[in-house]
């Protein structure tokens, strides 16, 4: 398994393609503008005008973009990943997305005769640059095992998470985990703020003890520096919650936490908050605060 199709070649997957190009892989990409990917082809990466011409006979394609709608673009649409990719093609959809979705792909993509993986992954943006990524894969076991050493290229934390469909539930378990951490960090930053005391000081104070995350680790000097440029999208966390608000639906689960601070997410992106990190949620706090005063 050396060529590689990779479709989604932005902060994650640049990093993602510099690090399978650095383990011998030869990489063929695809993006809708080239000038954000000129950087990667000069490096190496081959580009090409459609998808059509960049999953042609290679040994693996990968996917990695927003939103479901474009996974439904790049595998469902005329001339695009499945009517263009080669039977017996190792299809990987490294995309948060549904688990219904993936079920489907896996489904359509057996049907026609290709090897189906949901392989989402966590790590953020440092973990692509490092490839140190976890990666949480879904589909046949013997699929999976045959791209181990693809995904070692990628993530240093790698692990089947059972049948189609299973690493995007994993995949949404772990986000509605950081929901709930990074919502408590922007709450006590907002406290400690409040009661005067040197937020430098408190994160040196209580990162190594029973409160520490690597939320708190990662995103808690950002948030002190007011430094809000996107490691994640906030826009693409959004969308992630709401999937795991849909599936907890599904099996009857009321998730509060959850809901709250999908909620709280939603009033910053209708403020035109949406490319903004993660950890701009601070901003929420920001001004729920100033809101409380002005009624004062």
């Amino acid at each position: 398994m050396k060529q590689v199709g990779f479709i989604g070649v932005g902060i994650m997957g640049k990093s993602m393609v510099r690090n399978l190009m650095k383990a011998g892989y030869e990489l063929h990409i695809y993006a809708r503008t080239k000038a954000k990917v000129e950087d990667v082809i000069r490096e190496g990466a081959v580009f090409h005008e459609t998808i059509a011409d960049c999953v042609k006979d290679r040994d693996a394609v990968i996917t990695i973009v927003g939103f479901p709608q474009d996974v439904e673009e790049v595998y469902f649409d005329s001339g695009n990943i499945f009517d263009s990719a080669a039977p017996g093609t190792y299809l990987i959809d490294m995309t948060t997305s549904s688990p219904m979705l993936a079920e489907k792909l896996y489904t359509e993509g057996k049907e026609r005769g290709f090897h189906v993986l949901d392989a989402p992954v966590t790590g953020g943006d440092v973990g692509a640059k490092n490839g140190t990524l976890s990666i949480l894969a879904g589909g046949e076991r013997e699929d999976y095992e045959a791209c181990c050493e693809l995904f070692r290229a990628m993530g240093t934390n790698i692990n089947y998470e059972g049948g189609a469909g299973c690493g995007q539930h994993c995949k949404l378990a772990n986000q509605i985990m950081i929901a709930g951490t990074l919502s408590g960090v922007c709450e006590a930053l907002t406290y400690v703020k409040e009661k005067g005391l040197d937020p430098e000081t408190f994160l040196a104070s209580v990162a190594a003890g029973a409160a520490g995350s690597r939320q708190f680790d990662t995103l808690g000097p950002k948030i002190i520096a007011g430094d809000y440029e996107p490691g994640f999208f906030m826009k693409h966390f959004i969308k992630d919650m709401k999937l795991a608000l849909i599936e907890a639906n599904r099996s009857g689960l009321d998730l509060g936490v959850l809901s709250q601070v999908l909620a709280n997410y939603e009033e910053l992106e209708a403020e035109g908050h949406g490319d903004l990190g993660t950890q701009a949620l601070m901003k929420f706090y920001d001004e729920e605060h100033r809101y409380m005063e002005e009624e004062e």
